[in-house]
C-alpha cells in the first residue's frame, strides 16, 4: 500500500529525516513512536503529500507521488488520503454533516450523493443525532469521530493520524482505539499513526520507533 524509499528531509542545516525506508501493507495499522524531534510528524506529512522530501521516493497504491505536480498531487491527496489530527481541525461555522462532506465537495461530488455518504458514515459512528450540530456543540470524543468520518469520506487508500488520541480523556481514547480496529477489521482500512499513546501503539499491528531522523526499530 505504502512504499517509502530513502526519504531525506532537511530544514536549513537541520537534517530531520536521514534516509527512511518503510513499507505499510494494505489493511495494516502501523504506529510510529519516538521522542519529540525524532522526525515522526515530518515523515507523516511527507507520506501525506503535505510536504515534499528533499530526495527519495514514495508510492501509494502503486502511484509514484514524489515528483507529481501540485495540481495532480492535491487531487490525489483528496482522493486517496484521509487525515485525523489531534485537534480535529473541524470548521466551526459548519455542522458535523457539512464538515464530513468537505472532501467530497472538493472533488465535485454532487451534493445529494455527498450528504448521503456523510450521513451513512455519521450513523455508523453513532452520531446520527448530532449531524446538525456545530463543533462547539460536540464533545471532544464526538469531534474526533466527526474527523474520522471526514477522513473516510472519499474511501481513501490510507488514513494518516497525528496524535489522534492526544486531546481525549481515557474513555474517549479507548473508544477511538476500538474504532480504528473496527475499521481495519470491517473495511480493511490502512492506518499510519504518529502517537505517544502507548496503549494505542500496543494495539497496532506493528510499531515503528524513530530516533534522530532514523527508524531504529520496526
Amino acid at each position: 500500500m505504502i512504499h517509502v524509499q530513502e526519504i531525506k528531509k532537511s530544514f536549513g542545516s537541520l537534517e530531520v529525516l536521514k534516509g527512511i525506508d518503510l513499507h505499510v501493507a494494505s489493511g495494516e495499522i502501523v504506529s510510529i513512536v519516538g521522542p519529540s524531534g525524532a522526525g515522526k510528524t515530518t515523515l507523516l506529512q511527507i507520506i501525506g503529500t503535505l510536504d515534499r522530501p528533499d530526495s527519495g521516493n514514495i508510492r501509494i497504491r502503486d502511484t509514484e507521488i514524489s515528483s507529481m505536480e501540485e495540481r495532480k498531487l492535491a487531487a490525489f491527496r483528496n482522493r486517496e488520503i484521509g487525515f485525523v489530527f489531534q485537534f480535529h481541525n473541524l470548521l466551526p461555522e459548519f455542522t458535523a454533516l457539512e464538515n464530513v462532506c468537505i472532501p467530497a465537495f472538493i472533488c465535485n461530488t454532487p451534493k445529494i450523493k455527498a450528504e448521503k455518504r456523510a450521513a451513512e458514515l455519521l450513523d455508523y459512528l453513532r452520531l446520527s443525532d448530532r449531524m446538525e450540530h456545530k463543533p462547539s456543540e460536540l464533545s471532544g470524543g464526538e469531534k474526533q469521530r466527526v474527523a474520522v468520518a471526514r477522513a473516510l469520506m472519499n474511501n481513501p487508500a490510507v488514513i494518516l493520524a497525528d496524535e489522534p488520541s492526544g486531546n481525549l480523556d481515557s474513555e474517549n481514547q479507548r473508544e477511538l482505539h476500538q474504532l480504528f480496529l473496527k475499521l481495519r477489521d470491517e473495511f480493511h482500512q490502512t492506518f499510519v499513526i504518529v502517537t505517544h499513546d502507548t496503549t494505542l501503539a500496543t494495539l497496532s499491528d506493528r510499531v515503528i520507533t524513530m530516533r534522530d531522523g532514523l527508524i531504529v526499530a520496526s
